[in-house]
Formats: structure tokens, C-alpha cells, sequence
């Protein structure tokens, strides 16, 4: 009998918590300027977004040794393709994309520890006309990110890898999208500027008081222990 009563105690504990836990959130639709505290048994304490950084500078680099390919195929091999704009310098295209997309996603960042942000790209890969004009693909863009102490220079997060791609459209998509005047140009701009706002506003661990799981934004389920009478 108490074995059977322990069973049901606990499955009503569990449907207790699964129906009175908040949604799950996620870090791309938290409030720029809020920090939600949020702990989880299997971790730290973390808070979401980190302490605001004030990025005093951005520092864009594309090295020269990144290929180019100007071919008109599905998939050039190559570190930059791009034909969101007219033929030239794609090197320096690239490092205007960047610069511009980058700006726009710290705009609003002029709290906490002041910083320069530094960013070298390792990949442009985005459609070439056939693709773009039949199947689509991926804009896929990878970028290697440094936060720097603006005052010493010291190096306080990466250098780390950051992945950046987004989905590309194609066939009669695109070509009503560029009517619209959403173009690649734009799309790889919006995505950078939202990725680089994200990578500046990740959870930072926080010294662990010893405090219990209060979210249920993590996966783990918690089990209040429940008093049980003969």
C-alpha cells in the first residue's frame, strides 16, 4: 500500500510541474536589455543576456588568401562566392557586409565593459546565379570572433568560430524577394547583425551559491518531495 501511494504522490508531482512550468525561451527572443537569471541542476547559474558590453570599436578582417570563384555553377569550390553586387573586389564587398552588419547589431550596446570586437572571416559562400535562380541553398558564413579589453587589449572571450549561415531562397522566391528589394545583400546583413548580437549577449556562469533549479527553461525535471501518511 505505501508503495502504490509513493507512485501516485510522485506522478502527481510530475504533472504538477509539467503543467505549471513556464515555455521554454530562448536566447534570440530575450529583451536586449534584460537579464534573466535562470539556474539548472546540471549547471551553474547563468544569466541571460551577459552584462551588456559597451563596444567601443569593430575590427573587420578578410584575409587576401580566402579564394574567390566567379563561376557560374552550383557549388564553386572556394572560400567567397558572392553576386549579391556587381563584379569587383569581393574581398573588400565582404568587409563592407561586415563592417555594416555589425554596426547595425552593437548600435545599442554602450553598457558595461567597454570593448573592441574583433572578426575574421573564414567564409562567404553564398548562391551563384544558377543555384539562386533554380534551387536555393544556404548563405553560409563563418567568422572567427575576439572581444578584447578596449582598455589593456587583453583577449576576454574566444578566439572561437562562429557560424553564421542562413537559409538562401531560390527559383521564383528569390526572384519575387529581389522585386521586393529584399536582396542577398540584405539577407546576409540582417543574419550578421542578429548572429554578432547574440554571440555579445550569451549566458555568462555565475558563482554557484548552491541555489536549486527555480526554471524550467533547462530540460531537467524537479521532484518536490511529497509528505506521505500511513
Amino acid at each position: 500500500m505505501k508503495t502504490l501511494r509513493l507512485i501516485a504522490a510522485l506522478g502527481l508531482a510530475v504533472s504538477l510541474s509539467a503543467c505549471g512550468g513556464m515555455q521554454p525561451v530562448s536566447r534570440a527572443s530575450l529583451p536586449d536589455a534584460t537579464a534573466l537569471s535562470i539556474t539548472s541542476k546540471s549547471g551553474p547559474n547563468m544569466v541571460a543576456p551577459a552584462a551588456q558590453y559597451d563596444v567601443a570599436e569593430v575590427r573587420i578582417s578578410v584575409p587576401q588568401n580566402l579564394r574567390v570563384s566567379e563561376a557560374n555553377m552550383f557549388y564553386p569550390i572556394a572560400d567567397i562566392v558572392w553576386r549579391g553586387e556587381p563584379l569587383g573586389d569581393r574581398h573588400a564587398q565582404v568587409k563592407a557586409i561586415f563592417e555594416e552588419a555589425f554596426a547595425t547589431g552593437t548600435q545599442a550596446m554602450h553598457q558595461g565593459r567597454k570593448v573592441i570586437v574583433e572578426a575574421e572571416v573564414t567564409r562567404f559562400h553564398c548562391l551563384t546565379e544558377k543555384t539562386r535562380y533554380t534551387v536555393g541553398g544556404t548563405h553560409s558564413m563563418k567568422f572567427t570572433l575576439t572581444l578584447r579589453d578596449a582598455a589593456t587589449g587583453q583577449i576576454i572571450d574566444g578566439p572561437r568560430l562562429v557560424v553564421a549561415d542562413v537559409k538562401a531562397s531560390g527559383g521564383n522566391r528569390a526572384l519575387a524577394e529581389e522585386l521586393a528589394g529584399r536582396t542577398q545583400r540584405v539577407v546576409v546583413l540582417e543574419r550578421l547583425a542578429q548572429v554578432i548580437r547574440q554571440e555579445l549577449s550569451q549566458p555568462q556562469p555565475l558563482p554557484d551559491a548552491g541555489a536549486v533549479p527555480t526554471s524550467r527553461l533547462e530540460s531537467d525535471l524537479i521532484l518536490t518531495p511529497v509528505a506521505l501518511r500511513d
